[in-house]
């Protein structure tokens, strides 16, 4: 049984090394070196402070983009300083509220851009977030604790 225990041991240590500490300073230098401004959270400066990342969610409106992240942020849309995900249930009206005004603009953008969709039905397979909650339960009361 001692036997084993060494090149068990040497293994682990080695591998500890391997992924605890080269791979993360190699990539890490890399991709300061490749991608410095990505690497560092793509940063938006104004008069030398940091006002937010464009990596956080943003409006788009021009028909050529796809539908941005939908903001949690209502009273200011995209709103960097309050960012993240809205975290509504299936259950929550104003979820449905959101898909309905989603799909509502996507049926417009379809109608507006593309000829075959003014005979194809919006179906939930076209609409993601439409689809998901589609599946859900309206009412969480069946659910026995």
């Amino acid at each position: 049984m001692m036997i084993g225990l060494r090149p068990a041991f040497s293994t682990m240590l080695f591998l500890l090394l391997l992924t605890g500490g080269v791979y993360p300073l190699l990539t890490t230098a890399l991709g300061q070196w490749w991608f410095p401004w990505q690497a560092n959270g793509s940063l938006i400066h104004k008069d030398n402070v940091i006002r937010g990342s464009a990596l956080i969610g943003q409006s788009f409106t021009a028909a050529g983009y796809f539908h941005g992240r939908p903001s949690a942020t209502a009273d200011t849309p995209y709103n960097p300083l309050a960012s993240g995900g809205s975290n509504l249930a299936a259950s929550n009206p104003e979820l449905d509220a959101q898909i309905q005004s989603r799909v509502a603009a996507l049926r417009a953008d379809y109608l507006k851009y593309d000829n075959i969709a003014r005979y194809a039905p919006l179906t939930p397979r076209r609409v993601p977030r439409f689809r998901l909650s589609w599946r859900r339960p309206r009412q969480a009361g069946w659910i026995i604790i």
